[in-house]
């Protein structure tokens, strides 16, 4: 995997990065694989490029295909990238101890590495399409910078105990998930363990991304699946109570991985949101 250290738009273009590749930012390289607008819509005006935020064991490769098929379906460029410790990135030395993150990770995400982030890759006002964790790191990151639209798949807004029942569960069962998990890390071990622990720790039980929701001013979509283990309903509902503007989805049949359970249902859910962004407003 090739390395790079950008500095500006210009020099992203001249790079091919539609196979994944290692950008600097902040001093960590990540793991960032770019998705080309089709070339039989490139005449037209490309509208804002979607990003996509993974989930807490998620990476590039764990998306697959899926926003490649969303960015073609929507017509949009798009952006992959994995956070620090997950798919090829750079890891974290002593993940379990000094290097242990703290219960405002998903903070420091939204509100200094992606916007390093979308600074490196000339990036204004993206949709942010985030899933469980990076559904979080969306939603924080909305209440403070411009985005031209919110899509969040299972997000968390505050710590219920059927997701610590669930990740506890995982922590259990992580010996046989671990082969499977492997393929999608370089080190399995970092990314379960900076996951699991936090989310584990009694200083994890009060977080709360709540008080900042009112300040979403952009376009948001909640969706949540009714057989969800890590989360219920009350995620999105908490939502919706506190951002006048937001859709929100219910889907039946579907766990925590919309996308994956009811691919077809979220897929016309997000076409809807997205010819419909210019027509939303707050109120």
């Amino acid at each position: 995997m090739l390395s790079f250290d950008f500095f500006g738009i210009s020099n992203v273009k001249m790079i091919n990065m539609t196979h994944p590749t290692l950008l600097s930012v902040l001093g960590v390289d990540l793991e960032v694989k770019y998705i080309p607008q089709d070339k039989r819509l490139e005449l037209r005006d490309k509208g804002p490029s979607l990003v996509f935020l993974h989930e807490g064991l998620g990476s590039v490769a764990l998306w697959k295909d899926w926003p490649a098929q969303i960015c073609q379906s929507l017509g949009c460029e798009g952006w992959v990238y994995s956070r620090q410790g997950y798919g090829q990135s750079d890891g974290i030395s002593d993940v379990r101890g000094a290097g242990k993150l703290n219960a405002h990770y998903m903070h420091r995400e939204a509100l200094e590495v992606l916007p390093a982030l979308l600074n490196h890759l000339g990036i204004a006002k993206p949709i942010l399409i985030g899933h469980s964790d990076g559904g979080t790191i969306a939603l924080i990151h909305a209440s403070q910078f411009p985005v031209s639209g919110c899509v969040v798949m299972a997000p968390h807004v505050m710590v219920e105990d059927i997701s610590i029942q669930a990740i506890s569960h995982a922590r259990d069962q992580f010996e046989k998930l671990k082969p499977k998990l492997a393929a999608f890390h370089k080190d399995v071990d970092i990314a379960f363990w900076q996951w699991n622990d936090v989310w584990l720790s009694d200083t994890f039980r009060s977080f709360d991304i709540r008080p900042l929701l009112p300040k979403i001013e952009a376009p948001l979509l909640a969706i949540q699946g009714l057989d969800d283990a890590y989360g219920t309903m009350k995620q999105i509902d908490e939502i919706a109570a506190k951002v006048p503007q937001a859709q929100l989805l219910k889907l039946a049949n579907c766990g925590h991985s919309p996308h994956k359970d009811q691919p077809e249902k979220v897929l016309q859910a997000l076409k809807y949101f997205s010819s419909s962004l210019g027509k939303i407003q707050r109120h």
